[in-house]
């Protein structure tokens, strides 16, 4: 469970005993005990199996997939994976891919309906660009809605990540929006619902760059292995 669980299930507990207290009944308390009993619940942290092959590329969060489309960016064109989270969802958030985290900017905004398509532009929110070990980047946001008022996320600009990790959460219902190459092989269908770290939505293939550097590389270890003596 996330720490915040303990600390709102605790709180409400001893409201409620106090309560209890006060007015000589246990009626009274019902309320803060059922909302103690909400919060240990929705701050749930459970243990994931995450897919190891190389290449893909993990769901961020728990949710329902809303969109998958291409878009414009001034970076160029990028394919966006948009997953919704309700209050009934884990709100615990994972990294996507494993690699370097590159920037990571905090930015305020409105508190829209995160179903909405303009809250991915318009709502407060965390950006997390990450250079994935392929060689591609990717851009991981996480997004407030109309119930969610904190975002958090425990990385900076230059930590390693690893698929599947913990990183941070959103309290209460909110969206996280995935940039990835405009090349991608989209492995999830509009509509699936995700777990966090251990659905896979994506392959993306190692940059062609990439790939003739280390065929470069391999061939020069090659030759100089013909050219020892033997």
């Amino acid at each position: 469970m996330v720490r915040d669980g303990y600390w709102y299930g605790i709180s409400l507990v001893v409201v409620a005993v106090a309560v209890a207290l006060l007015t000589h009944s246990w009626g009274w308390a019902a309320l803060p005990l059922l909302l103690a009993a909400f919060f240990l619940w929705f701050f749930r942290d459970p243990e994931r199996l995450i897919p190891q092959a190389a290449g893909l590329v993990v769901s961020p969060a728990d949710g329902k997939v809303t969109s998958i489309e291409r878009i414009t960016t001034p970076e160029g064109e990028r394919t966006r994976i948009s997953i919704f989270l309700s209050v009934f969802n884990v709100h615990v958030n994972r990294a996507p891919v494993a690699g370097l985290v590159r920037a990571v900017r905090y930015q305020e905004g409105a508190f829209v309906n995160a179903m909405d398509a303009a809250s991915a532009d318009r709502n407060e929110q965390n950006i997390c660009v990450m250079e994935a070990d392929g060689g591609y980047e990717i851009v991981f946001k996480q997004i407030a809605g109309l119930l969610a008022r904190r975002i958090v996320f425990r990385y900076k600009a230059g930590d390693r990540l690893e698929r599947g990790q913990r990183v941070g959460l959103i309290k209460f219902g909110s969206r996280t929006d995935l940039l990835l190459p405009a090349e991608t092989d989209v492995r999830v269908r509009l509509g699936a619902t995700v777990q966090g770290g251990s659905s896979i939505l994506a392959y993306v293939a190692a940059p062609v760059t990439a790939r003739s550097a280390h065929i470069e590389v391999s061939q020069q270890a090659l030759n100089q292995m013909q050219e020892q003596p033997r």
